[in-house]
């Protein structure tokens, strides 16, 4: 591989924001992206994975490159420097890498290797959590498989399309992808493609969403006709699962604290041609009230650690704090004892989670079970995805039923 100046400086530049600005990498990636219209297929790859590798990797590359705190562009490159090494790209002789310490940095990178934090390049609270909360073994193999790309996964718009004729139409436009088992509207691409330029999305034919999370909406056992409430419903990637189930029969009530979020929600769905979406933004506990006993199923996608998507938002790493996974776990339980009352009785309500902890997931729906608000409630089943076991995202789902 040769390295091109211009797109090895867009990655410093990018680098900058993300580890000195604290800006989301998803975000500067979409923005550096736009840099330069000349920019192909093959120079917008190496930008994006090339930033995320980096990000991922923050921790062991900057051991490696000995640098302590703060990024300047001088030490950002020495972080640039070792990635190159590892993967065996040839430097060129530029003034930023004369001098680089190849050998020192296959050394240090055989020596820190043998410890998992480093290995996995991971803060040493989320390695000791992770390992109190799923046991040593299976923590070193999930946050590995967290730490590998992820794969793109569409799901096929079933109020469009089928998942074979969709795989047809993309084909067309040089897209290859593959029918997963077991996953009845899932598409994977076999090499990663702009797929938001295709008609087929433009005309609402699919939405991205990993496999794993397609599981959610069909765990609710929705059937149209019914009253469904996504209490927390972000943009709605779940919601509009939920509306294809529903054959756009019945109401899907949409709710978030974030107007922004619905927003995107509603232009989502107008692409998907699901008409059975009602947004509401919650402004108080009023709004969850007035649905008292109504709703015969309920989603709470609840807000999480999300540490099952690591792979997606490696930069998570560094931006989460355990102070945070104590705060969520109390939101989690707030959230449990208040949306659970929306159920009516013979109804249905699934507990889903991004994240392979258990005191995010079983131990909640336990704890729910026990109280007040849950002595209505029978326990169904429950499904505990890993990332090292399924190939996708770490995920949590649980079904209740009440009484």
């Amino acid at each position: 591989m040769r390295l091109h100046r211009n797109l090895v400086f867009a990655v410093i530049d990018a680098l900058t924001e993300i580890f000195n600005e604290d800006k989301y990498a998803d975000k500067v990636v979409t923005k550096t992206l736009k840099r330069d219209k000349r920019w192909g297929a093959r120079d917008r790859g190496f930008i994006a994975e090339t930033i995320y590798e980096i990000v991922r990797w923050k921790r062991l590359y900057s051991e490696i490159a000995d640098i302590k705190e703060h990024y300047s562009r001088e030490n950002l490159f020495k972080v640039f420097c070792v990635w190159a090494v590892l993967r065996g790209i040839e430097l060129p002789d530029w003034k930023q890498f004369v001098g680089t310490p190849a050998r020192r940095i296959k050394g240090r990178f055989d020596e820190l290797s043998k410890e998992r934090c480093f290995k996995e390049s991971i803060p040493d609270w989320m390695d000791t959590i992770g390992s109190t909360e799923l046991g040593d073994a299976t923590w070193t193999e999930e946050i590995n498989a967290l730490n590998k790309q992820a794969p793109v996964i569409l799901r096929t718009n079933t109020l469009k399309t089928d998942a074979k004729k969709l795989r047809g139409i993309l084909a067309e436009d040089g897209i290859v992808c593959e029918i997963i088992p077991n996953y009845p509207e899932a598409l994977q691409l076999v090499e990663r493609a702009n797929v938001f330029s295709t008609e087929a999305f433009k005309n609402g034919l699919f939405e991205v969403q990993d496999a794993s999370s397609q599981l959610v909406a069909h765990y609710l056992d929705v059937k149209p006709g019914m009253r469904i409430v996504d209490t927390c419903a972000g943009a709605g990637g779940k919601t509009l699962h939920l509306a294809a189930l529903s054959e756009n029969k019945g109401q899907i009530i949409a709710m978030d604290i974030y107007e922004n979020k619905l927003k995107e929600l509603k232009r989502r769905a107008r692409r998907a041609g699901a008409h059975n979406i009602e947004p509401r933004v919650i402004n108080s506990t009023k709004d969850i009230k007035k649905l008292a006993n109504k709703a015969d199923r309920v989603l709470i996608d609840a807000p999480c650690s999300g540490l099952g998507i690591l792979r997606r938002n490696p930069d998570a790493k560094w931006k989460l704090q355990p102070e945070f996974i104590d705060t969520i776990k109390q939101t989690q339980q707030e959230i449990l004892q208040s949306y659970s009352r929306m159920v009516k009785t013979g109804g249905k309500m699934v507990y889903a989670t991004c994240s392979v902890l258990p005191s995010e997931n079983q131990n909640q729906v336990d704890a729910f079970l026990q109280s007040d608000a849950g002595k209505d409630f029978s326990f169904v089943k429950d499904q505990k995805i890993l990332a090292h076991k399924s190939g996708y995202d770490g995920f949590y789902m649980a079904l209740l039923e009440k009484k």
